[in-house]
Parts: C-alpha cells; sequence; structure tokens
C-alpha cells in the first residue's frame, strides 16, 4: 500500500478532521486529540498496522505537546506516523495501551519526562527518574541544574587563556555571510 493510498484510506474514514503529509516517503497523519484511540485503531485494524515500534512527545511551547505513534505494517510493508497535540495547561491523553500494549512502557516515559497525562493506562508510574524527583525533563522550560551550577565546558571569561591572537573565524561550509550570533 502507498502513502497516498494510505493517505486516502484516512482521509475517507475521519474526513476533514485529519491532516495527512507525505514525509520522505511515510505517511505522517495529524488527528485531534478526540480521535486519537480511534485513529490508532483504524491504523491497526483497518490497515494493518500490526507492528508498534514507539510513542513520544514533543515539547510545541505555547502550542502544547505533540504526541507522535509509529506504526508499521508487517504484512502489507507500510509506515503511519500518527501525530495529535495536547495543550499545554490540560495535557491529557486517553492511554493506547488498550489498543497496542506495546504503549505502556512509553506512556510511562512520556508522562514521566514532559508530564502528559494518559488517562485509562494501568499503571502510569514514575519509570526512569529517582523517587521524589520533581519536574519533566524534557519540557523546554525545565531549568537544567547542571547549567546554573557549572559553566559550559570550554567557557572561558574575557581575558582568559592568552596565548597567540586569534585567527579570522571561517564560517562552515553553505552557511550565508553574515549570518549567525556575530554577524
Amino acid at each position: 500500500m502507498t502513502t497516498t493510498e494510505t493517505a486516502v484510506e484516512f482521509i475517507h474514514r475521519f474526513g476533514s478532521e485529519v491532516r495527512t503529509e507525505d514525509v520522505f516517503g511515510q505517511l505522517s497523519v495529524d488527528v485531534p486529540a478526540a480521535s486519537w484511540l480511534e485513529a490508532l485503531e483504524f491504523a491497526r485494524d483497518d490497515l494493518g498496522c500490526d507492528f508498534f515500534d514507539w510513542l513520544t512527545g514533543v515539547d510545541e511551547l505555547d502550542d502544547g505537546f505533540r504526541i507522535v505513534v509509529h506504526v508499521y505494517s508487517l504484512e502489507r510493508r507500510h509506515h503511519v506516523l500518527l501525530r495529535t497535540l495536547v495543550p499545554r495547561e490540560e495535557p491529557v491523553l486517553p492511554s493506547a495501551v488498550g489498543v497496542y500494549r506495546g504503549a505502556n512502557w512509553h506512556e510511562r516515559e512520556t508522562f514521566e519526562m514532559f508530564g502528559v497525562l494518559f488517562e485509562g493506562h494501568p499503571d502510569l508510574k514514575p519509570l526512569l527518574l529517582p523517587d521524589g524527583f520533581e519536574g519533566h525533563p524534557l519540557r523546554k522550560d525545565f531549568v537544567l541544574a547542571a547549567r546554573v551550577a557549572k559553566a559550559w565546558p570550554g567557557a572561558k571569561e574575557p581575558g582568559e587563556g592568552g596565548g597567540a591572537p586569534s585567527r579570522r573565524k571561517n564560517l562552515p561550509p553553505g552557511v550565508p555571510t553574515g549570518w549567525g550570533p556575530n554577524a
């Protein structure tokens, strides 16, 4: 099944609710959060995507959190990347564990790292961080304590280091003149 045929199937099923896009030969489908489980079930049951690969989150700052799932059909040999957006103020999405059992660990990780709550998850408890850890370290507004406590490695204060005068700085290949922080 080609990406175009798969996209047509999604559009036929969900209409104007979804947005499809061919990204490097793989189909990406954006669905509203209200259709999340229905889209996953459609991918599994109607499109034959029986292999759950991964689920993760992306912090889109003011837009919220984009939840992304990659599934694959072993029989038909096609990929589908399903995406949805949940608001930053109330990041809640139904759990996909009832559709794909492999989503269990991934949802726990996404809950812990981004703070997205997966309603109906059978055991949504911390997975990777130490007991008592506060915050969600993959959110873009999370301050890394190491950056506050210690300067970036290799950073020098003005006048430090001495040595020979520096050479003229060359831009990397393909970078336009006048572009970058020193422009």
